[in-house]
């Protein structure tokens, strides 16, 4: 069994960590950027499907595609974050179903099942997307996660054709069969502009044991 984590990095994760829109001046490596990627993708997905697809945007000119796409109060924070996580499902996860669930033919349980398919990408690739979470806090990243942008503007702009879609697009989906989940802004927050932290539920209110 493995061990309890200690008080400071349960605070670290979860008591502690903060959705951050204001940002200090220190870059985010791209060893960090791989580092959290290759810890979020032991997390569980149904039949190890894997749909999650991150574009990391760092660049100015990376920035500028994303800004026509975002909602009036996400911009400023957005631009000045280090770096844009945006968090998308495949789709067409289940063509990889053979590399990723070999030992059954998970394959023919989605392609020609389009409602499953569709359930199991978003459902899959948001806990995907709660993993990315938690392991760039385990790494010391702040991280802003947010809705308020055009998803389709960002399908088309980043995973068309046209957006020169990345190679995980083209292989078995060149017409966007990614989508965009939601935003999440990376780097090292800076405390001194945080809120105070919104009211949470106690466990008698939301939970039952039965």
């Amino acid at each position: 069994m493995g061990a309890v984590l200690s008080p400071e990095a349960l605070d670290q994760l979860f008591r502690q960590a903060r959705t951050h829109s204001h940002w200090l001046d220190k870059p985010v490596s791209d060893e960090t950027l791989t580092q959290l990627y290759d810890l979020m993708k032991f997390g569980p997905t149904s039949a190890n499907c894997c749909p999650a697809r991150i574009v990391f945007i760092r660049t100015k000119e990376g920035k500028e595609r994303l800004r026509p796409a975002l909602n009036e109060g996400n911009v400023d924070k957005t631009m000045a974050a280090p770096v844009t996580a945006i968090i998308a499902h495949d789709m067409k996860f289940f063509e990889y179903l053979p590399k990723l669930f070999p030992h059954a033919p998970a394959r023919d349980w989605y392609v020609d099942n389009s409602e499953l398919a569709a359930a199991t990408a978003i459902r899959n690739g948001s806990l995907q997307g709660g993993y990315f979470i938690l392991a760039a806090r385990a790494l010391g990243l702040d991280c802003g996660p947010m809705s308020g942008f055009d998803n389709a503007m960002v399908d088309h702009e980043f995973f068309s054709e046209k957006g020169s879609a990345p190679a995980f697009q083209q292989e078995h989906c060149p017409d966007s069969h990614i989508k965009a989940n939601f935003l999440c802004n990376l780097g090292y927050g800076d405390p001194k502009m945080l809120h105070p932290r919104g009211p949470r539920f106690d466990f008698d209110e939301v939970c039952k044991i039965l």
